[in-house]
């Protein structure tokens, strides 16, 4: 049996919900290593670029020789999530652009499962318990606290950090966006693993030619972003899809199996595991307060799950 026929055999079984819980916490470790190799040492723009083109090339042969093609309504449905992907990447781009990973990251967190709860509601119908509820109030409470904390550490003017904020939750908002469209077209593909494979041929090709084009617009201008060499913007590309792969994949999978809502907010545990690599790789400390906002937002994980 293959995994598309072991996705479709337990889909509206107990297992399922098991193993989209699973599947969410994976992606939230995937999506926090994503997130600190983009805010790594590179320019956001470039590093995105790079882990874009670097997931297309990975894709491309699953597309071509693993998987189903696409029939014509599922074309249609991949190019608007193309296009939403990109909007959100761009968003991403523009917030990390102004802000630190420690204050932009928690903000896009704590927005989106908030938003993707709502418009799961609308979409599909999707209705959370209270306690899901007190669990998702937990969550997204204790990684707003986190940004918190984290701006009164930024030393940044009142224009930019300002910008930088209005620029993460914007990029949560699209994260609801994105999480809700693409559940649905996960669901509408006869094979699940033909939407992703898909998704990420096309998903790669605009983002490396945006950063290209920004990067010769400012060494044009004087300003090219510091260059650390091909090797090393090849090693954070192909980590960087990796772990890309890995989150939306995991997510989009959990999304297919069990509520859409639940594994968007489940997944925003990523900001624990984003604290953890900021303090092992980046020489970010936590302090007690941040430590114990990781509890709690442990805490809302637990009650959203057993709610």
């Amino acid at each position: 049996m293959s995994v598309s026929e072991w996705i479709l055999a337990i889909e509206g079984t107990p297992v399922a919900a098991q193993v989209a819980m699973g599947l969410a916490l994976f992606s939230a470790l995937a999506h926090a290593t994503l997130g600190a190799l983009q805010k790594g040492r590179h320019d956001p723009w470039t590093s995105r670029g790079a882990i874009d083109l670097a997931a297309a090339l990975l894709a491309l042969p699953v597309a071509l020789l693993l998987v189903p093609a696409p029939d014509r309504f599922l074309w249609l449905v991949l190019v608007g999530a193309w296009v939403i992907q990109t909007g959100y990447k761009w968003l991403m781009a523009m917030a990390y652009t102004r802000g630190h990973y420690t204050l932009v990251y928690p903000i896009v967190r704590g927005t989106g499962p908030l938003a993707t709860i709502l418009f799961a509601g609308i979409v599909f119908g999707e209705v959370f318990t209270g306690g899901k509820w007190q669990g998702v109030m937990l969550l997204s409470g204790g990684i707003f606290a986190l940004a918190l904390i984290n701006i009164r550490g930024v030393r940044l003017g009142r224009e930019t950090l300002i910008g930088a904020v209005v620029f993460a939750v914007l990029t949560g908002i699209s994260v609801a966006v994105y999480t809700t469209y693409d559940a649905y077209g996960i669901r509408v593909s006869p094979d699940p693993f033909t939407f992703l494979a898909y998704f990420f041929v096309g998903d790669g090709v605009v983002m490396p030619l945006i950063a290209l084009a920004r990067y010769r617009r400012l060494a044009a201008a004087g300003r090219a972003p510091a260059w650390h060499g091909w090797g090393a913007l090849a090693r954070r590309g192909i980590a960087g899809a990796l772990a890309g792969l890995g989150s939306f994949g995991a997510v989009m999978l959990a999304t297919r199996l069990d509520k859409v809502g639940e594994a968007a907010a489940l997944r925003e545990t990523s900001v624990v595991f984003a604290a953890l690599i900021g303090w092992l790789f980046l020489g970010e400390t936590v302090s007690r307060a941040r430590a114990l906002i990781m509890i709690v937002i442990a805490l809302g994980a637990i009650r959203i799950e057993f709610g």
